[in-house]
């Protein structure tokens, strides 16, 4: 079967880098044909006829509702992707089957027998809309697709957030679009919810993909170094704080680790103008080197649990809590949880031979689902 896969497009994101291909992988062992639908990376440019009104709004935005934005700006953030990416591409080029488009729409019925949304937050407005340069909020739902004889099906597709980002019309329009899916799936167990309360839809909690696999698939990834390993404390903090500093240097020094930011560049070229992602590899081996974890990423939970990995996580509300609350509460982890500095506290260790049951049961369930909705 020829399977397209629809997430956010793919940038230097650890999280949706990895989703992707987990999904992908996951897939291509079932015998199937795989790519991942991506925009790529390309100067966004005005049109001519379009600038005089484009160029006016910001004005008005920067000078008189003083909003930090930049008047001529495509040319400063293309020049940012590029460079975030410098090393994290590497990975999407090697690993990811990619289907380039510049517009949902260019997606082609005769070139797919099941298109699968998922995962990550494919469902959240604010993400969608933006990212995939896309007005219509059902065609996150597959709305395009209408009349098309191919399977539907979501796999652990996020909404982020414990509501829909949807005006009334919209949630009728994606309502109908959910009513021709043959399988929906959401990440979280609030997902399910909203399928239930917005669309009378019953939806199946399930796996994020980068679950149904396991450590071995991703150490696999980045090559093994000859070094002696030493004592590490993994550090993932998208959001830092003053606050944030103060408990990661003081859970170090009382466990007698080292400090690691997994998220800083250890290849920075000091000519840059931006900072570029630290490689993807790097990312992953922190977890197999590391000792304690302390992040604010929902990717970053994922791993410590597959990496079996003590670790203390602080909530990020803007981020979306639901995600980490529906994560933890499904492996009995809610104490790993935190949404203040101030609320940490020493912890037993984590039993992960009761995890790891937990997570072979999910694995089938989710594996299952997958299966049955794409009917092989």
């Amino acid at each position: 079967m020829r399977i397209g896969i629809l997430t956010l497009p793919l940038n230097a994101n650890y999280g949706g880098l990895l989703q992707a291909y987990a999904l992908q992988t996951v897939l291509e062992r079932m015998g199937n044909e795989v790519v991942v639908f991506n925009r790529p990376l390309e100067l966004d440019k005005v049109s001519l006829w379009k600038k005089p009104i484009t160029y006016s709004k910001r004005i008005i935005k920067k000078y008189l509702l003083k909003q930090p934005i930049l008047i001529f700006s495509e040319k400063p953030a293309y020049e940012r992707e590029v460079i975030g990416r410098k090393y994290t591409q590497k990975f999407v080029d090697t690993y990811i089957h990619q289907y380039l488009i510049r517009h949902i729409s260019d997606i082609n019925a005769k070139d797919v027998d099941a298109i699968v949304v998922g995962s990550d937050q494919i469902w959240r407005m604010l993400y969608f809309k933006s990212m995939w340069d896309d007005k219509k909020a059902a065609d996150a739902f597959l709305q395009f697709t209408k009349g098309w004889n191919i399977k539907r099906v979501s796999y652990a597709a996020s909404f982020g957030l414990d509501y829909p980002e949807l005006s009334k019309k919209e949630v009728i329009t994606c309502k109908d679009a959910l009513g021709h899916f043959d399988g929906i799936s959401v990440r979280e167990e609030s997902g399910a919810s909203i399928c239930e309360k917005y669309f009378n839809i019953k939806a199946q909690w399930v796996l994020d993909p980068t679950m149904l696999l396991n450590a071995t698939d991703y150490s696999n990834i980045f090559k093994e170094g000859n070094n002696p390993k030493e004592h590490i404390l993994m550090s993932y903090i998208l959001d830092e704080t003053p606050e944030i500093a103060k408990l990661r240097e003081n859970i170090a020094r009382a466990k007698g680790l080292r400090i690691k930011k997994a998220n800083v560049s250890q290849r920075l070229d000091q000519k840059e103008k931006f900072q570029p992602q630290p490689p993807l590899e790097d990312w992953l081996k922190a977890f197999d080197e590391a000792e304690y974890v302390i992040n604010d990423s929902f990717h970053a939970c994922v791993f410590s649990i597959l990496f079996h990995k003590q670790f203390t996580v602080i909530g990020n509300k803007t981020r979306g809590m639901s995600r980490f609350q529906s994560l933890l509460k499904m492996f009995g982890l809610e104490d790993r949880l935190i949404t203040d500095p101030k609320e940490y506290r020493e912890l037993s260790d984590i039993d992960y031979n009761r995890v790891d049951q937990i997570l072979s049961e999910k694995r089938e369930e989710s594996l299952s689902f997958l299966r049955k909705a794409l009917g092989i």
